[in-house]
């Protein structure tokens, strides 16, 4: 499909050049032939009044063209003749040039058969005939023909291997987004297929007979659990669908974030002190920004899991807000444990990407630091990990309401 598409904008691209180029050289060689043609008819004119009876080439009043001037009677023969280069001895050729040319309908243009523009004037005693040479004029038109084709082409071919790396360059975005849709597909079909697995095996063996009591409980329970991490996975892809087509801002008004972060990190305190694990909160007071207070709760919830699942206990947890200058505030959760690659520091914000494969069966899906990114974006913030000296580090880069007094 890319591939098509970058054949589509190469041809479209090559035909609209190719269609401005021959418009331009047809411009070119249009203006530069009538302004032949203007000045061949101007020396012409000027020749049509020349006195006759022989060449005086010297003569400075003369044109600066190879002309040829005769009378012709009422019989159409010559009666007199006047040239700067023509051999005028030669009367039989001369009578016929001036057959042809009084047979013309209109009094001036070209005889193609002679290489002559002519032009054709009444007089008392006859008719004038002038002529002159264009065997420059077209050698002109001829070489300009050449140039316009060289240049042509070779401006063709320069703007086809040019349209090339732009339709490569134009569509790269389209590559990753249509890379990146697959391997979503390919990673929400493997995670949706362990639960579904584990509960069409548990389904399978309540119908069995001779099932304990103990063992449809238990089959029930491995039911349950792999429904509600389905139901984790689908509102997670939902969340990341709604930020995608621009959905996922809710109703901003202004936050105390500092309140915020202090409620948030209640409810985990049991969790990290069941692994062994101290939560530390550092929070300066009265930080309020513009917002949405529920997605905000849900980065520092979504923080706050990731380090409890990824820390190494025993150790400390901080969870530190503080103000960044005049204008931003920082939100920070470092936890203890091994540390991350640079590699995977760039990475650990796609979906699915989990730096420890292991965790997808404990029901991290990878989704949690993707969905963290986008609310934080649509904040207008930013979001980054760090990892040294032993601990890794989570920070989220806000933006305070102009104006706002720092405590």
């Amino acid at each position: 499909m890319l591939t098509r598409l970058r054949r589509r904008l190469v041809a479209t691209t090559m035909v609209i050049l190719t269609v401005m180029l021959a418009a331009i050289f047809g411009l070119v060689y249009h203006f530069t032939a009538e302004n032949l043609e203007r000045q061949s008819m101007s020396q012409l004119s000027a020749v049509a009044n020349l006195p006759l009876g022989g060449s005086h080439p010297n003569d400075p009043n003369q044109p600066r063209i190879p002309y040829l001037l005769l009378q012709v009677d009422s019989y159409g023969l010559v009666t007199a003749a006047s040239s700067t280069f023509y051999d005028l001895s030669d009367r039989e050729s001369l009578n016929a040039l001036a057959a042809d040319t009084l047979a013309q309908t209109a009094n001036q243009g070209v005889l193609s058969g002679y290489g002559l523009r002519y032009l054709r004037a009444s007089t008392p005693s006859g008719v004038r005939l002038a002529f002159a040479d264009i065997s420059a004029e077209t050698a002109v038109l001829q070489n300009l023909l050449r140039t316009c084709a060289l240049i042509g082409g070779a401006s063709l071919a320069a703007f086809l291997l040019l349209s090339m790396l732009l339709a490569r360059w134009a569509t790269r975005p389209m590559a990753e987004a249509w890379r990146q849709q697959r391997q979503f597909v390919a990673d929400a079909s493997h995670e949706l297929k362990t639960p579904l697995t584990v509960i069409m095996t548990n389904a399978e063996l309540l119908q069995a007979p001779g099932n304990t009591p103990a063992q449809q409980a238990q089959a029930t329970a491995s039911i349950l659990t792999m429904a509600h991490q389905m139901r984790g996975l689908v509102e997670g892809l939902l969340e990341l669908a709604r930020s995608d087509n621009g959905q996922s801002q809710g109703s901003f008004a202004l936050v105390d974030l500092s309140a915020l972060v202090e409620e948030s990190t209640l409810p985990f305190e049991a969790l990290f002190f069941e692994r062994g694990l101290t939560l530390e909160c550092t929070v300066t007071p009265h930080l309020t920004l513009r917002g949405d207070a529920q997605q905000l709760r849900q980065v520092v919830e979504i923080l706050l899991d990731n380090a409890q699942k990824y820390a190494v206990s025993p150790g400390t947890v901080s969870a530190v807000l503080s103000p960044q200058g005049h204008s931003h505030c920082l939100l920070t959760v470092s936890n203890p444990g091994p540390p991350i690659a640079a590699g995977d520091l760039k990475r650990i914000f796609q979906r699915f990407y989990r730096v420890d494969k292991a965790r997808s069966r404990t029901g991290s899906f990878g989704l949690g630091l993707s969905i963290a990114q986008s609310i934080v974006h649509s904040h207008g913030g930013r979001i980054w990990a760090e990892s040294s000296g032993g601990y890794n580090t989570f920070s989220v880069l806000l933006p305070l309401p102009r104006g706002q007094r720092i405590p």
